[in-house]
């Protein structure tokens, strides 16, 4: 009996919720999706996520919320997300600090953890632990309460990102990585069953810059003044990979998702 996991790319602003609304219950039906895990790091104005947009994605399909570097941005989250075990941010993050790194689900009977880390590269608010010692801790503690882990690394570059991949490789079903929002072509099953993607890329728009307006964005390198971006609705989709996981907690297939969306209502609507 294989489970079905959509993990959907970094939710950029309204754009990207829009896409979750209007696009993630037919996605569901079409794959036959047993279980949604979103990253909501840039959900709220594409800087973080606010309560409010964490309970509106859950009501609209999505499963369980992860966060990165920027899940503290919002100051409702910090209280929330302290008793919202749905919402689950970086394992590497100081103990003690609000929220949980990883959490076990069950699906379709099957005990699944899923567990975030923040990579240390490029991240200059943030000096965590070292993401590969915590790996090492989190799926041995785990290991003995689940049918099959899946890790989330949110981390800058490709180097971390797919040496994660190879470092987790037969001890987790899948290491997906995020935080760039450009889905990348490198989805594949490394040789001891662990299912990998360098980034899954975003929902919202695929035009622009990060899901953002490309005008904006060049001004600012161009003056080095800072400037707030914008949200582009050139174009929208939903972006992610499926895993497929058997009873042995391997993985046997992954599949890139990008999908284009079909916005309902005009584009101002919160």
């Amino acid at each position: 009996m294989n489970i079905r996991i959509l993990f959907l790319g970094e939710i950029v602003g309204r754009p990207g919720i829009h896409a979750i609304r209007d696009g993630l219950k037919i996605l569901k039906k079409e794959k036959e999706i047993d279980f949604v895990v979103a990253n909501g790091e840039g959900t709220t104005n594409g800087f973080g996520i606010g309560k409010n947009h964490a309970l509106q994605l859950l009501k609209i399909g999505v499963d369980l919320i992860t966060t990165g570097e920027k899940t503290y941005f919002k100051k409702d989250m910090v209280e929330h997300i302290a008793k919202n075990g749905r919402i689950i941010r970086p394992a590497n993050y100081p103990a003690g600090n609000p929220g949980r790194g990883y959490r076990i689900v069950e699906i379709k009977g099957k005990k699944v953890g899923f567990i975030v880390l923040l990579g240390n590269s490029d991240f200059p608010r943030t000096h965590l632990g070292n993401p590969y010692l915590g790996a090492n801790a989190l799926l041995e503690r785990m290991k003995s309460e689940t049918d099959a882990i899946c890790i989330q690394f949110h981390a800058s570059t490709t180097a971390e990102k797919q040496t994660m991949a190879h470092h987790v490789d037969g001890r987790a079903s899948a290491m997906i990585g995020t935080h760039t929002k450009v889905l990348t072509s490198d989805a594949r099953i490394l040789p001891h069953g662990t299912a990998m993607i360098t980034d899954n890329g975003r929902c919202g728009s695929p035009t622009g810059v990060g899901g953002f307006d490309a005008s904006t964005e060049i001004e600012r390198f161009l003056t080095q003044i800072p400037s707030r971006s914008q949200e582009n609705w050139g174009k929208i989709e939903l972006q992610g990979v499926i895993v497929d996981i058997n009873e042995s907690g391997k993985a046997t297939n992954i599949e890139l998702v990008k999908e284009q969306v079909k916005i309902i209502e005009d584009k101002g609507a919160s």
